[in-house]
């Protein structure tokens, strides 16, 4: 496979490994597997999460005398995929898993592809039958390069226990630069167990693998321009700006322009939501603000973004009067979906800076128009009374029942200062994006491109082992929940004291939410926890699987809560407890739905700010 660029992000922390030749280095005699070990060491791998099994058991015996590489062993390879992005997520550094072949790496494929689509710096090793046998359908036999070609940004087939050491440098290389990716580095076990001469640093060797950080002075002149002569922009904010380190940058450039600033479902916590200029989050269900922003735009400024569908809605019919500035590190990505008029190569955080400095041009030379000189005056009457309009809520059930949004945000006031959530996907998602604030970076981890179910629990996992200083909220899914919940398990023998909210409506509550705008109410196939009943609704009062007991048995602390009384007092519980993983069943009214919305394949002209309520936005934005 290439190694060609493939979209936004931009420079993690650099491993230790350089460019450099074994001459300067001490050279010792080692396994391959005793190799990988050492690799791991010196390019700054901290943790690993893994399962072994027999081709990777080699590699498991020096991995007990390291000193330097913590192993945190899980209950599912998916798991170990989950936490390792998890962390990557929460610290900038490259997450590291390690499994063993065939079903142990086809069970990465999942992790693989949710990091490969967010852009999540990731080295997977894998353990590989022994290379005679590779193509035999020898036991445990998977082909996982071909496997996960598509959805890795490289990977490795290793059968030379002497090329362990440079493909672990180059592995974390290529994942952590440019365009962060997964990277995939499958051993056969005969290298793992033969002798090798190993010094660090090892000779790299990437002739094909040059990603463009600095972008072209032309482009962002062309862009300054537009920006200081539009009358209607947006900061169209993706996750490319938090991978870049550049959200300090972006604070600057938004308040030098003073253009409203919309930050997608993986950007959030990139511009602080309580900031005037932040008009919320794009997309299907996204702010009323933000979605009429972008359609309204003369002017898109697209930062670390790509125009992925659940942002625009129907192409064709997105953001019809705007020019369109399209900054990336990955050149595939412009024009994929939108054609650019100012294309932007290069980091996020170089190019952020440098557009402030050229704006900072076009304000000293005095060319600048007059929407800009006067602070988009007409612009921000308009979006000031969306949003005073249309603002985010929702209503309490009639029946005296936990409302799913008011859990989710009491959460998010009472945890602690700093606090990381990691969503799964789903209502609860949307409801956690929706009413938690998010004022610093690295705060708000899930599954943006994939949408996997299972993300929440292993990826907090992950980013508390990484952050073991940082209260760490899952904000799961009941239906989520019953995918990767025996890693509560891998929490309570680690010293891994996350604390679940299961937002538990007994349904698969976002298909439940279609069936019910878009299939007359028929619920195939969402009902949870029991047999449905005739009307296709659960059973009332049953609990199957109960999650209270459930977690209990796997060493959590475990609370149910059903009372809008008792809301704020089991959250102070759970806060409270930080010896052991907490788990609260929260019980909410199972007919709560995510509003704004985009029905799919619409035009986000049709946004609905309510069941019903389709908003009117009068006839002068359209001038």
């Amino acid at each position: 496979m290439p190694m060609t660029e493939q979209a936004t992000g931009a420079q993690h922390p650099q491993p230790r490994a350089r460019n450099g030749g074994p001459s300067s280095a001490t050279v010792e005699h080692l396994t391959g597997a005793q190799s990988l070990i050492r690799s791991l060491e010196e390019v700054g791998a901290d943790t690993v999460f893994g399962l072994p099994g027999g081709c990777i058991l080699p590699a498991y015996d020096p991995l007990m005398d390291s000193t330097r590489v913590r192993h945190i062993l899980v209950r599912h390879e998916q798991g170990a995929g989950h936490a390792a992005t998890g962390y990557a997520q929460a610290t900038g550094k490259v997450g590291v898993c390690m499994v063993t072949s065939g079903p142990g790496a086809t069970n990465l494929v999942t992790p693989i592809a949710d990091a490969a689509m967010d852009s999540v710096p990731l080295v997977a090793i894998t353990g590989q039958v022994a290379s005679a046998a590779i193509g035999t359908d020898a036991f445990q036999e998977a082909d996982i390069c071909g496997i996960t070609m598509p959805i890795t940004k490289h990977n490795f087939l290793v059968t030379r226990a002497e090329d362990i050491a440079h493909t672990v440098a180059e592995a974390f290389h290529i994942a952590s630069t440019g365009r962060p990716g997964p990277v995939l580095v499958d051993i056969a076990k005969d290298a793992l167990q033969a002798k090798t001469s190993f010094s660090w640093p090892p000779t790299m060797d990437l002739p094909g693998y040059r990603p463009v950080t600095k972008p072209h002075a032309k482009q962002i002149r062309e862009a300054a321009k537009l920006i200081t002569q539009s009358r209607r922009p947006v900061l169209y904010v993706g996750g490319g700006v938090m991978k870049a380190g550049a959200t300090a940058e972006l604070k600057v450039l938004a308040e030098l322009t003073g253009a409203p600033v919309t930050t997608t479902l993986m950007a959030l916590g990139s511009f602080p939501d309580s900031h005037p200029l932040h008009v919320g989050m794009p997309g299907m269900h996204g702010s009323v603000t933000a979605v009429t922003a972008l359609q309204k735009a003369d002017l898109i400024v697209a930062l670390g973004a790509r125009f992925d569908d659940r942002v625009t809605g129907k192409l064709d019919s997105f953001a019809p009067y705007a020019k369109i500035v399209h900054a990336d590190i990955d050149p595939a990505e412009i024009g994929k979906n939108r054609a650019a008029d100012v294309p932007i190569v290069g980091d996020a955080r170089e190019v952020v800076a440098d557009l402030v400095q050229a704006v900072q041009a076009e304000h000293t030379e005095g060319t600048i128009g007059e929407a800009a000189r006067t602070g988009y005056a007409a612009w921000w009457k308009d979006l000031n009374r969306w949003r005073e309009t249309y603002p985010l809520g929702y209503d309490l059930p009639e029946d005296g029942s936990l409302s799913p949004q008011q859990v989710i945000q009491r959460i998010g006031e009472l945890a602690p200062e700093g606090t990381i959530f990691a969503a799964g996907v789903g209502q609860h998602q949307m409801w956690a994006s929706h009413f938690i604030q998010y004022e610093q970076p690295a705060t708000w981890l899930n599954s943006g491109g994939a949408g996997t179910m299972g993300y929440a629990v292993p990826a907090a996992m992950g980013a508390k082992a990484g952050m073991p200083e940082r209260a760490v909220w899952a904000i799961d899914g009941d239906g989520c929940f019953q995918m990767t919940n025996q890693e509560l398990t891998t929490c309570a023998l680690n010293n891994i004291p996350i604390k679940v909210a299961v937002i538990n409506n007994g349904a698969l509550g976002m298909v439940r939410q279609w069936q019910t705008l878009f299939y007359n109410q028929r619920y195939s196939n969402t009902v949870l926890h029991a047999g449905p009943d005739a009307d296709g609704n659960a059973a009332k009062g049953t609990r199957v699987p109960d999650f209270v007991k459930l977690s209990e048995a796997m060493g959590c602390h475990a609370i149910r809560c059903e009372d809008p009384a008792d809301l704020d007092k089991v959250i102070a519980e759970a806060n409270a407890i930080n010896d052991r993983p907490v788990v609260i069943d929260f019980i909410v009214h199972e007919d709560a739905m995510v509003w704004p919305m985009v029905a799919a394949g619409t035009s986000n002209d049709e946004v609905m700010a309510a069941r019903g309520v389709r908003p009117d936005f009068g006839d002068n934005e359209d001038d």
